[in-house]
């Protein structure tokens, strides 16, 4: 009886996503992050390393129209799902009312955390439940800003949040 060689296993495992509405495929390790997949597997650089532990928010994304961070979520559990990026939510030229805002406001200082700022006020500009500047405030609690632009960032949510 002659034995048969078996491959050797690669650990990798193959994961098929949605990233700004395009088809993806990849194979990677099952420990990869989201956040590292994007960056340096996809060559999205839009969405922030700050912290990798979940505590700064640089890396917010969407994940199936919910605000994930990417450095906690693993990429192999996208399989199926639609992942949005800073890069994906402009229209072509015409930028999101929420980036818009952010310029229109200077929500942004040294611009590390502004992705991650912007992707989680996407979502609280379209929650009806948060009206007051105490509700948006405690919705965007998870988005640090390290040079102390908070006021701005208000200003500029309550302005994408009014249609101004």
């Amino acid at each position: 009886m002659q034995a048969i060689a078996a491959e050797p296993e690669t650990g990798l495992v193959d994961v098929a996503f949605k990233v700004n509405g395009e088809r993806t495929k990849l194979s990677l390790d099952p420990r990869v992050t989201l956040l590292d997949a994007l960056r340096e597997r996809l060559g999205l650089t839009g969405t922030k390393k700050g912290c990798d532990r979940g505590q700064c928010g640089a890396c917010t994304v969407h994940v199936d129209d919910r605000r994930v961070l990417s450095c906690l979520t693993l990429t192999a559990s996208l399989q199926g799902k639609e992942v949005t990026t800073i890069e994906g939510i402009a229209h072509g030229d015409e930028l999101h009312p929420v980036q818009q805002a952010f310029i229109d406001h200077d929500g942004f200082q040294c611009g590390f955390c502004t992705s991650g700022q912007i992707m989680s006020a996407v979502k609280v500009v379209g929650e009806r439940e948060i009206r007051t500047d105490d509700q948006i405030r405690e919705a965007m609690s998870g988005n640090i800003c390290r040079c102390g632009a908070y006021p701005n960032i208000l200003e500029a949510i309550k302005q994408a949040k009014d249609g101004r």
